[in-house]
């Protein structure tokens, strides 16, 4: 049965590490922005493949948008920009190539 005596979203019990909780969330939704900006990379570069035939274009941009995701993931400072800036190379190839 579920605990109706505690609120949520008021504190940490004594029991729970407050701050490894909230690390571990910080560095979830991190993950999941990089992933996200890698995954459209992968979308728009089969886009250029199939839309404008560039399939060795194709191939570079999942290359780079997964070194991008690697150091966005090893550069909190970095994080998402890293994927994004592949991201609108290929969405410029796509629309003006």
């Amino acid at each position: 049965m579920a605990d109706t005596k505690t609120v949520s979203g008021v504190a940490y019990s004594p029991a729970m590490d407050g701050e490894t909780h909230e690390q571990t969330y910080r560095g979830f939704v991190r993950f999941v922005e990089i992933a996200t900006g890698v995954v459209i990379c992968w979308v728009l570069a089969l886009a250029v493949g199939g839309i404008r035939e560039a399939w060795l274009t194709a191939i570079l941009g999942v290359v780079l948008s997964g070194v991008a995701g690697a150091v966005g993931a090893f550069a909190p400072a970095i994080g998402w920009k890293a994927p994004a800036v592949i991201g609108v190379l290929l969405a410029l190839y796509l629309a003006f190539a």
